[in-house]
C-alpha cells in the first residue's frame, strides 16, 4: 500500500496541518454560509454515478490510485463494493426507501388537498468519526451525509491511507457546480489530538461514530447539548437452526462460508450458532458435525493469520473452553493448524466469539429465545434462520422481540440490498430533519413545490454523444434487462408507426408524482374538483392509466370513464356524478360536446377542461367557453409515451407555453439544421435527456417537436424554465417542391374563416403533379371553394405552387367521422402522406 496524497482534504483542496488548523477557526462562519445554499440530490447522484463508473474500470486513473492504497487481496472486492454503492440506481433506491423519493429536499405537499408542505432538511454540520477496519465505510458515510444535504467533516485515523480523501476529492471534481466540494472536509489525525476533536464536535449538529461502547461514550462527552449522536457500535450476529435444518449439509456449508468470509470482522458475521434444542448431548453432537463442514469449507478458503493480540484472545477462549470440558459444560473441536474452532457450550447465554473462524454452538429452544437474548438487545444485529416457511415466520417474530434488527437466510448474512436499514434505523433519516410549512390556501393553492418560488433549479449539463432517434431507441429495447422492464406502453402512432416504451415501476412512480405536481400548478384543486378521466384506454396506450395514477396520487375525486363511442352514456355519467373537470384529447372532447351538446349545455356544470396530446384551436376554445360555459381550458401535461411527462402549464402559461419538468429531464434546443444549440429564445428542435429512468436510457432523445425557450419571470412566480411548443417536424410537408406548414393552414382557417373545427391534410401522388387536399368539418365550413380561396390567399407557398402549376389543391367539407384518427389514442392525424403508401 502507498499513500500519495497530502494529509487533509478541505473543500476540494489538499492541505497540511497548519492550513487545516487555520481554517478550523473560521468553520462556524463558513458553515452558516454553505448551509444557506441547498444541495440538490440530483447533483450528488450525478457525481456519484460518474465516480462509480470510474471505479468500475480497472484501467481508470482513479481505480489505480485507490488500488494502490489497499492490500492486494482486497482491491477487487472493495472497489467493486464502492462502484456498486455509488450507482444512480442504488442511491435512488436508498433515497426512495429512507426518505420517500429521489428529491426529498423539495418542499412539497404530502397531501395534495392541503397547502401543507414537508421536506427532509440537512441536520447541519455532520461529523463522521470513521472506523479504521473498513475502507469503504468512511467515504460511503460521507455520501449519505451529502444525500441529506449536510456539511460533512470526516475524521479518520492518522494511520489510515488517503483512500477516503482521494475518493471524496474525485466526487467533488465530478460536480461542476462546486456544491459537493464545499460540503466535504476530511481530516486524518489521531483521537489523542484532543483539541482538534473537541473543535469539530463543538461545531457539530450531529456526530456519526463507529466503535465500541468506550468510543461512543467518549464522543457523547464531547458532543454539545442538543447534538445528535448517531452510534454505529459493535454488534453481535448469530444463526439459528431447527432440528430439521441442522440435518442439511448444504445449509451447514453455507453457514460455514459465512463464518469464513471476512474472518468474522463484519457485524453481520455469525459468532454463535444456536440449535432449537434443550438437549446438551444433541447440541454437542451437532457441533461435531458442523466442525466437519467448517473444516471442509475453511480448507478451500485460505485464512490470513491473526495478529498477536487476536491470537492471544483466541488461545485464551479456547483453553478455558477445554478446561470446562471436564465439567461437562463444553466440547471443543479445533483444526490442528489452528485455522478454525467450534466451541460447543451447554449454556445458552450469548457470548462474543474471538472471531477468525471461531464459532460458538449452543442450545436454545424457541420458547426461550426472547428471555435468553433480550439482555443483549443493545448489541444484537443479524440472525440467520434455517427452517421451513412457518419456522422462519414464527422465529423472526421472536428474534425481533428479543432485539434483533435483521433476519436473513443462512449463507446470506453478509449480503444486503439497496436501502436496507442499518442496525434498525435508516441512516439518511438520522442525518436529516423533517421540516414543515403550513401556508394559506388563498396564496398557495396552485403551488406544488415552494422551492420553485425561490430560485431556478440547479440542472446538470446535458450529456455528450450523438442524438438518439426513435429507431435507435426501439432497437435498444432488444437488449434491455428484464429487471428494468416492468411497464410496457405503446404510442398512439399519430406521427408514424407505434413505438414501444418500457419503464420500471419506480420510473413510472417518479413521473406520475412530478406530473401530479404540475397539475396542481395548472390550477387543479384535488380538494374541490370532480374529475372525469376521458382519455383513451386499452391497447397498451398510457394516457388513461397515467392520469388515473396522477389523480390517485393527488388524492382527487375521479370518474375513470375513458373515451368511448357511446357519447350519450359518457354524458349521462358526467351529469349523474356531477363532474366539473374533464381530462381528455381535444378531438374526443370536441366530438363529445357536439354529440351531446343539448344535455351538456343544460347541465352547465363543466367548468374546467384539461387536455393532452393535441391542442384546442382558438375558435374551439371560444365555442367551449361561450356555448358550454367552460371557464378554464388548459394543458394537463406536455409529454410523450416514450419520455413520459415533459412539462406542465401554470395559470400564467398562455397558448402552448409550458414549464419544463426539470425534476425528470434535461432539455436542449438545437438548430433545425445542425446539432448546435440555438441562441436564447430562438426556435429549434427539442432534445430531452431523461434522468429518472433506470432501464431504458433516453439520452439526447429527439422527440420530434419544435419549440423555443421563454425568457423572463413567469407570472405564477415559479423560476422553473419555460418553453413554447411550435409544432412537430411532421407538421411541415414538402409537396409541389414547396414546404407547406400544417399550422399555417390551420391558423388561416381560423383567422380568415372563423373556422373552429378540425383540419386534416392529405398529400397524394398524381399522374402529372402532386395533390394536396384539405379536409374541413362540414358543420363549420359549408362552401369548399370559399375556403380554398381564403387558404390560397393566406398561405404564400400554396399560391406559388399553384401559380407554377406544380400542385393540385382542393378543399373538402366532410362529416366529422370522416377524419382519420389513430386507433389507440383517438388523436387526429393532422397530415396523412399517401405518396409512399
Amino acid at each position: 500500500m502507498t499513500t500519495t496524497s497530502p494529509l487533509h482534504l478541505w473543500q476540494g483542496e489538499f492541505v497540511d496541518d497548519a492550513e487545516a488548523a487555520r481554517r478550523m477557526d473560521g468553520l462556524c462562519e463558513s458553515a452558516g454560509r454553505i448551509l444557506a445554499r441547498p444541495l440538490p440530490t440530483e447533483v450528488v447522484l450525478g457525481a456519484c454515478a460518474a465516480v462509480g463508473e470510474e471505479l468500475g474500470d480497472p484501467g481508470s486513473a482513479l481505480y489505480r490510485r485507490l488500488a494502490g492504497q489497499l492490500p492486494a487481496d482486497e482491491v477487487t472486492a472493495t472497489l467493486a463494493e464502492l462502484a456498486t454503492a455509488l450507482t444512480r440506481q442504488a442511491l435512488e433506491r436508498k433515497l426512495r426507501r429512507e426518505l420517500g423519493g429521489p428529491r426529498p429536499e423539495r418542499l412539497t405537499r404530502p397531501n395534495a388537498r392541503e397547502t401543507v408542505y414537508e421536506a427532509w432538511a440537512p441536520v447541519g454540520v455532520l461529523v463522521h468519526i470513521a472506523p479504521g477496519n473498513a475502507a469503504s465505510v468512511a467515504p460511503l458515510s460521507v455520501v449519505e451525509g451529502l444525500l441529506a444535504g449536510n456539511l460533512n467533516i470526516l475524521k479518520t485515523s492518522a494511520s489510515d491511507t488517503a483512500l477516503a480523501l482521494d475518493l471524496l476529492a474525485a466526487l467533488g471534481a465530478a460536480d461542476p457546480t462546486g456544491l459537493i466540494s464545499e460540503r466535504v472536509i476530511a481530516l486524518r489525525f489521531p483521537s489523542s489530538r484532543r483539541e482538534w476533536l473537541t473543535t469539530l464536535c463543538d461545531q457539530a449538529d450531529a456526530i456519526a461514530v463507529w466503535g465500541g461502547d468506550d468510543a461512543v461514550s467518549a464522543v457523547r462527552e464531547l458532543a454539545p447539548p442538543g447534538c445528535r449522536v448517531v452510534a454505529w457500535g459493535h454488534r453481535i450476529s448469530f444463526a439459528y437452526l431447527t432440528r430439521d435444518a441442522a440435518q442439511d449439509d448444504a445449509l451447514l456449508d453455507a453457514l460455514a462460508a459465512d463464518v469464513c468470509r471476512l474472518e468474522q470482522q463484519a457485524c453481520s458475521s455469525p459468532q454463535v450458532l444456536y440449535l432449537d434444542s434443550e438437549d446438551t448431548d444433541e447440541t454437542f453432537a451437532f457441533a461435531g458435525r458442523f466442525a466437519e463442514r467448517l473444516a471442509k469449507v475453511s480448507g478451500a478458503l485460505p485464512a490470513p493469520p491473526p495478529g498477536p493480540a487476536e491470537q492471544a484472545e483466541i488461545t485464551t477462549v479456547q483453553r478455558l473452553s477445554e478446561l470446562e470440558q471436564h465439567l461437562g459444560l463444553t466440547r471443543v473441536f479445533a483444526a490442528e493448524d489452528g485455522t478454525w474452532r467450534v466451541l460447543a457450550d451447554a449454556r445458552p447465554a450469548l457470548d462474543a466469539s474471538p472471531l477468525h473462524r471461531s464459532v460458538w454452538v449452543k442450545p436454545l429452544p424457541r420458547h426461550r429465545i426472547t428471555t435468553v437474548l433480550r439482555p443483549m438487545r443493545r448489541y444484537l444485529q443479524t440472525a440467520a434462520i434455517g427452517g421451513d416457511r412457518a419456522d422462519v415466520a414464527a422465529l423472526s417474530r421472536a428474534m425481533f422481540a428479543a432485539g434483533v434488527t435483521r433476519v436473513t437466510p443462512v449463507g446470506a448474512m453478509l449480503e444486503g440490498y439497496d436501502g436496507e436499514p442499518h442496525d434498525g434505523v435508516y441512516a439518511l433519516q438520522r442525518y436529516s430533519r423533517r421540516v414543515s410549512l403550513r401556508a394559506p390556501g388563498t396564496d398557495f393553492g396552485t403551488v406544488a413545490c415552494v422551492d420553485d418560488l425561490v430560485e431556478p433549479p440547479v440542472l446538470p449539463a446535458a450529456p455528450g454523444g450523438p442524438l438518439l432517434g426513435k429507431e435507435e431507441a426501439q432497437r435498444a429495447l432488444g437488449s434491455l434487462e428484464s429487471r428494468h422492464a416492468h411497464l410496457y406502453f405503446r404510442s398512439g402512432g399519430s406521427t408514424g408507426a407505434p413505438a414501444l416504451s418500457v419503464f420500471t415501476c419506480d420510473d413510472y412512480d417518479n413521473q406520475m408524482r412530478a406530473a401530479a405536481d404540475g397539475l396542481i400548478a395548472a390550477g387543479f384543486d384535488p380538494a374541490r374538483d370532480r374529475a372525469a378521466n376521458l382519455f383513451y384506454c386499452g391497447g397498451m396506450y398510457g394516457s388513461f392509466l397515467s392520469f388515473f395514477s396522477i389523480l390517485e396520487r393527488l388524492n382527487a375525486t375521479q370518474l375513470p370513464i375513458a373515451a368511448g363511442p357511446d357519447h350519450a352514456a359518457v354524458a349521462e355519467a358526467l351529469v349523474a356524478h356531477r363532474a366539473d373537470t374533464l381530462f381528455g384529447m381535444p378531438s374526443y372532447l370536441w366530438q363529445l360536446f357536439h354529440a351531446e351538446g343539448d344535455r351538456l349545455r343544460a347541465y352547465g356544470g363543466i367548468r374546467t377542461v384539461f387536455y393532452g396530446g393535441e391542442h384546442f384551436t382558438t375558435e374551439q376554445r371560444r365555442v367551449l367557453t361561450q356555448e358550454f360555459g367552460v371557464e378554464v381550458i388548459r394543458s394537463a401535461a406536455y409529454g410523450s409515451t416514450d419520455l413520459g411527462p415533459l412539462g406542465y402549464q401554470c395559470a400564467s402559461c398562455d397558448g402552448s407555453v409550458h414549464h419544463v419538468l426539470t425534476d425528470l429531464h434535461t432539455l436542449e434546443i438545437l438548430d433545425p439544421d445542425t446539432d448546435r444549440p440555438v441562441p436564447p429564445g430562438e426556435p429549434g428542435r427539442l432534445v430531452f435527456t431523461s434522468r429518472a429512468r433506470a432501464g431504458q436510457r433516453l439520452e439526447r432523445y429527439e422527440i420530434g417537436d419544435l419549440g423555443r425557450a421563454v425568457d423572463g419571470p413567469c407570472g405564477c412566480g415559479s423560476h422553473v424554465p419555460r418553453l413554447e411548443l411550435l409544432g412537430r417536424h411532421g407538421d411541415v410537408v414538402r409537396i409541389g417542391t414547396y414546404f407547406v406548414n400544417y399550422r399555417r393552414i390551420l391558423r388561416a382557417a381560423q383567422e380568415r374563416l372563423a373556422y373552429p373545427g378540425e383540419v386534416q391534410l392529405l398529400a397524394e401522388s398524381g399522374a402529372d403533379r402532386e395533390r394536396l387536399t384539405v379536409r374541413l368539418d362540414e358543420r363549420y365550413a359549408q362552401d369548399p371553394e370559399t375556403a380554398r380561396e381564403a387558404l390560397v390567399a393566406e398561405v404564400p407557398e400554396l399560391a406559388s405552387a399553384l401559380a407554377e402549376d406544380l400542385l393540385a389543391f382542393t378543399v373538402q367539407t366532410v362529416p366529422t367521422e370522416t377524419f382519420e384518427r389513430t386507433a389507440t389514442s383517438g388523436k387526429l392525424r393532422t397530415v396523412i402522406d399517401l405518396r409512399s403508401a
